[in-house]
Order: structure tokens, then C-alpha cells, then sequence
């Protein structure tokens, strides 16, 4: 199959929240609807959720498709099922480095006003003395121009941390994957945020999935949602880098989410009553046409879903393309 050649995948996505008393309600939103740009495109999108409740579609001031759902009686768990299929574009045709002035072009191009979100930084997404001691251990410099630093960064993560699955949870600060060198991907795309925005690169985090095709420097594991970052740089737009797997971001990169880090993307956020301890399990398939479906996603256990396909967004002034 040619490169080029847009490629179609199915997802699953499957979280099951397990309460260890009786809740008297919850609220929650989920950001598990694929997003339309960058080339990406969305045939269809269905949404289920256990105990029965009916999900409000919005969107978030990042262009994120969202739902919304309450809860409003007892129960020892929720279920939440979603099933996408959508179309991914391949890695864009990049040079090999820009031009003498790119970090010009740049300054002059990053409006701080408007790109604020993702100059600034973050909860996740930001400076500290241990980010600072890191760059001055591992000699991290800013290159020649910002294509050529990113990748350089990008390349610098991927040796310097051991992806241990488990090793830090959703609310882990920087320090912890910069202080041990153990981390799963959302630890390496703050880092890398973070390191950019101090360049005065625009970066933002991607949440979403990937396709694993044994590719060189594939590391993350399957089952699990996945995470990148993006950046805006003069003439190319946005361009993804993945620094957990070693490769820029391309058609085997379903994006779900974008914000300034994890906390802005989370693909569920809510809020329990009551409830006491919970745990949350996750399964996640991506397949390609001609790959089995999966085997949790069974007709039987899937009559609940209902279509939610959004409707053609009109655009937007400023939007993303």
C-alpha cells in the first residue's frame, strides 16, 4: 500500500470504572471522539454508557469533541464504550532542516495572544530545576533551526528514558520521569513540551491512539490509549512528534484530543458521589481492514451503543486545518 494512501482503522475503546461502595451519582466528560483535521477524517462514531445515561455533545475551547453525562442513582460501576472508525493521513513531507532564519520567522510568527495556551506553561507542561538539570546533563541545545532541535529532542527522550508501564500514574508531576528515567507516554510528551515552549516553540498534547505495526522504536503497548505532541512552526504548520516511539507522528497516529497537557485531553474526567475506592480498567484495540475484530467487542456485549457521528462542523475563523 502506497504511503500516501490514506489508511482506515476501527477502534475500541472500552473503560470500566469499579466503585468499592455504592455511589449515589457521577458526572463525568469524555473526549473519545476522533478529531477532524490535520488530515484525519471520521466515518463514524458510537458512544454507550453503563448504568444508561444520555451524553451531551459539546466542544471544548480546544476544538475537542466532547460528551457529558450524569449518573443520578446508585450503582457499583460505570461502563463507558466507544467504537470509531475514522481515516488517517500519512507523515507530511518534511525538509530536512528550515531555513538560516527559522528562529526569526518564529518569534515573529508565535503570537503570544493568541498561541498563549501553548507558549505558556502548564500543570504537566513546565520548567522546573530538575527539567533544567536534566537539559544541562543530557547537553540538550537548541539547533540550527526548530525542525532540526525537535527531532534532536525527540531523539534525546527516546535514549534517555526506559518506557515502564505502571511507573507513574495520570497525575504525576515532570520531576518524577526526569528524576528516576522511568515513564509512559504522557511523561515524555510534558518533557518535550516543556523543553519546546522554553525555546519559544508552540507545542500542544495529543491524546489519542496508536497502531502497532513493528515499526522501529515502537515501545508503547497495545490495549492502552496513547500520547504525542504537536508543534506549530513557520511554512508547516503543526507537526506531530511522537519521542516514545522515536518517530514522527503519521498514519498509524489516530488523534482524539488536543490541549496544553494531559489534564486539557484526558479521554475521561469526572466527578464520583459517594463511592468510596475506585479502580479503573482500560482496553483499547485499533485494527485495520483485514485484522480480526476485537474480542471484547463481541455483538452481544455492544447493543447499548448508539451512533453519535457529529454533524460536518461549519469552520471556524482560525480554526485548524
Amino acid at each position: 500500500m502506497s504511503g500516501d494512501t490514506p489508511r482506515r482503522f476501527l477502534v475500541e475503546h472500552l473503560s470500566e470504572f469499579h466503585y468499592g461502595e455504592t455511589a449515589r451519582g457521577s458526572l463525568m466528560v469524555l473526549r473519545l471522539c476522533p478529531r477532524e483535521d490535520g488530515g484525519q477524517r471520521l466515518a463514524s462514531f458510537a458512544l454507550g454508557v453503563e448504568p444508561t445515561a444520555a451524553p451531551i455533545p459539546f466542544e471544548d475551547p480546544f476544538g475537542n469533541r466532547c460528551h457529558l453525562f450524569n449518573v443520578h442513582r446508585t450503582h457499583r460501576h460505570t461502563t463507558v464504550r466507544s467504537r470509531a472508525e475514522v481515516e488517517t493521513a500519512p507523515a507530511p513531507d518534511l525538509p530536512d532542516r528550515m531555513g538560516g532564519d527559522a528562529w526569526d520567522a518564529l518569534q515573529e510568527a508565535a503570537d503570544p495572544l493568541r498561541l498563549w495556551s501553548f507558549l505558556a506553561s502548564s500543570r504537566f507542561a513546565r520548567p522546573s530545576p530538575a527539567l533544567a538539570a536534566f537539559i544541562e546533563a543530557r547537553d540538550i541545545r537548541r539547533a540550527g533551526d526548530p525542525l532540526t532541535a525537535l527531532r534532536e529532542v525527540a531523539d534525546a527522550l527516546h535514549a534517555a528514558f526506559r518506557y515502564e508501564p505502571g511507573s507513574t500514574a495520570v497525575d504525576s508531576p515532570i520531576e518524577h520521569i526526569l528524576e528516576t528515567g522511568s515513564g509512559v507516554c504522557q511523561d515524555y510528551t510534558h518533557v518535550m513540551i516543556a523543553i519546546a515552549r522554553g525555546w519559544g516553540i508552540p507545542g500542544r498534547y495529543v491524546s489519542g491512539y496508536l497502531h502497532r505495526e513493528g515499526a522501529p522504536g515502537e515501545q508503547s503497548p497495545e490495549g492502552a490509549s496513547h500520547a504525542w505532541a504537536e508543534f506549530l512552526l513557520p511554512d508547516l504548520g503543526w507537526v506531530g512528534f511522537d519521542p516514545t516511539n522515536d518517530t514522527l507522528a503519521d498514519h498509524r497516529h489516530v488523534r482524539i484530543a488536543v490541549g496544553r497537557d494531559y489534564a486539557d485531553a484526558a479521554p475521561t474526567r469526572g466527578v464520583v458521589f459517594g463511592g468510596g475506592e475506585s479502580r479503573l480498567e482500560v482496553r483499547v484495540t485499533v485494527t485495520e481492514g483485514g485484522e480480526p475484530e476485537p474480542t471484547f467487542a463481541a455483538h452481544a456485549e455492544r447493543p447499548y451503543l448508539r451512533d453519535v457521528t457529529p454533524t460536518p462542523a461549519v469552520a471556524r475563523a482560525g480554526a485548524d486545518q
